[in-house]
């Protein structure tokens, strides 16, 4: 009898011990840290806040060449914006992590930052093509002094040709040399400033929608395992 009792308490014991061992075979959770890490990249958020005062800056400098300078040739908007999408951001990694959006102030905070991630690309490809073309343009103008002023234009013996005119710029040499180089910096900084902001929102959508664990747990061998797809 009492041999009896204990191979049953034995048979218990192992079937806890199997699935426990089953229940093992699972993924564990991961931690705070590895899933903030996961949903947004500290790194990504630094490196657009970084470019973002960076096209500013290169932007007010090209401002003080001239101050009849169109708002389409320094894009400081542009960095200006890269910085409030960095804010968010770090807004974001400082919300304590739920998974699945269980909490409206993570929904809304990483949808935001997606969005501004996605508004933040369009803007650097569209000040890329801004500073292609007046790049393109600045380097084949023929300039002269007039009056304290700068006068160019692109085709000095056409007598219609347009003409621009940048005020307080004493040394014609400043529009076709600096200007245009300054014009090739943001070319490089938006580049760079849209591959940062399209990472950042591929990487909100890969982890919202394309990693999660199929299969079933419980009741299945311990050989199968969990695949992360």
């Amino acid at each position: 009898m009492g041999k009896e009792q204990k191979g049953s308490s034995d048979k218990k014991e192992g079937k806890k011990k199997k699935k426990k061992e089953e229940r093992d075979d699972s993924p564990t959770p991961e931690d705070g840290q590895k899933c903030r890490v996961c949903r947004f990249p500290l790194l990504i958020a630094v490196l657009q806040l970084l470019l973002g005062v960076a096209v500013t800056t290169v932007a007010f400098l090209m401002l003080a060449i001239s101050p009849s300078l169109l708002a389409r040739e320094t894009p400081h908007w542009a960095g200006i914006i890269l910085c409030l999408v960095s804010i968010v951001g770090f807004i974001l990694y400082c919300i304590s992590y739920l998974p699945d959006e269980r909490t409206s102030l993570q929904f809304t905070v990483k949808l935001l930052y997606f969005v501004l991630c996605m508004i933040g690309l369009v803007i650097s490809v569209l000040v890329m093509a801004f500073a292609g073309h007046h790049h393109s343009q600045t380097s084949s103008f023929f300039c002269e002094p007039m009056g304290g002023d700068c006068v160019c234009t692109v085709e000095p013996k056409d007598q219609i040709a347009r003409v621009f005119n940048y005020e307080g710029v004493d040394n014609c040499e400043v529009i076709t040399g600096t200007l245009a180089l300054y014009f090739l910096v943001q070319i490089f900084l938006n580049l760079v400033q849209a591959v940062v902001c399209g990472v950042g929102a591929f990487i909100m959508w890969k982890h919202r929608y394309q990693v999660f664990f199929a299969g079933l747990q419980i009741g299945a061998p311990s050989m199968y395992k969990w695949q992360r797809v």
